[in-house]
């Protein structure tokens, strides 16, 4: 059984329809990259999921459990958590508080524990500006804390929006490890990317959305060398 199941999804913003029925499915273990141009409905198609948007229409199941209308603290509860677009960290807490904030659905101390070593693993510079503001850090520093604290909700299922926008290349590099680092500890991923050529490089399958649309779909080391999604997503 996958684990989580998208059908006939639609979402509209007054007359313009977001989301035209797609339907998708990731499996356990999987990265799967959707992937489109600005305005395409990779967010929109997140915020669904975490139930942050009103659909018009379509069932989500996660887990076999249907959440279509489930609330979105009650979604994070079961373990699917998204990390936003543009990072929104809690800028006038420190980096402590905000990695805290990520467990706060959990009564397990000496597991939050562990998994906060984790994140200092994956993270280091977590560890050295434990006690600054979040505000203070850099767009990369940023991320991987927004990052950091998702993973202290411990989710079977990360939702991650955009994670490389805004980087500079080899943060961009050090940022896609890092998935893949999460990947191979027992994580399943569904990642919205710009960045098509690392987000497919990372993947195991992947969808092409147009405007609300799933217009293709397939393997990612299939696409990356697909003449079309070379010529529209990856510069020729």
């Amino acid at each position: 059984m996958s684990m989580l199941t998208v059908q006939d999804l639609s979402v509209s913003y007054g007359s313009i329809r977001a989301l035209k029925g797609i339907s998708f499915s990731v499996e356990k273990g999987e990265i799967i990259s959707l992937i489109g141009s600005n305005g395409a409905g990779k967010t929109t198609t997140l915020h669904s999921i975490s139930n942050l948007l009103k659909k018009q229409g379509g069932r989500i199941t996660f887990q076999e459990e249907d959440i279509t209308s489930m609330s979105a603290d009650e979604i994070v509860r079961r373990g699917l958590i998204q990390v936003p677009e543009g990072r929104r960290v809690f800028a006038n807490m420190s980096v402590r508080e905000n990695l805290e904030m990520g467990a706060f659905v959990r009564r397990d101390r000496a597991g939050i524990k562990d998994d906060l070593e984790w994140v200092f693993e994956l993270f280091p510079r977590m560890r050295e500006r434990f006690r600054q503001y979040a505000g203070t850090l850099s767009g990369g520093e940023q991320q991987m804390l927004a990052m950091g604290r998702s993973l202290m909700a411990r989710p079977s299922l990360l939702l991650l929006d955009e994670p490389s926008m805004g980087l500079a290349p080899i943060l961009v590099d050090e940022i896609f490890d890092i998935i893949q680092k999460i990947s191979a500890a027992g994580t399943t991923i569904l990642l919205v990317e710009q960045n098509a050529y690392k987000a497919l490089s990372i993947a195991s399958r992947a969808y092409i959305l147009e405007t609300g649309t799933v217009v293709k779909t397939g393997k990612a080391a299939e696409l990356i060398s697909d003449a079309s999604i070379k010529s529209a997503y990856l510069g020729g």
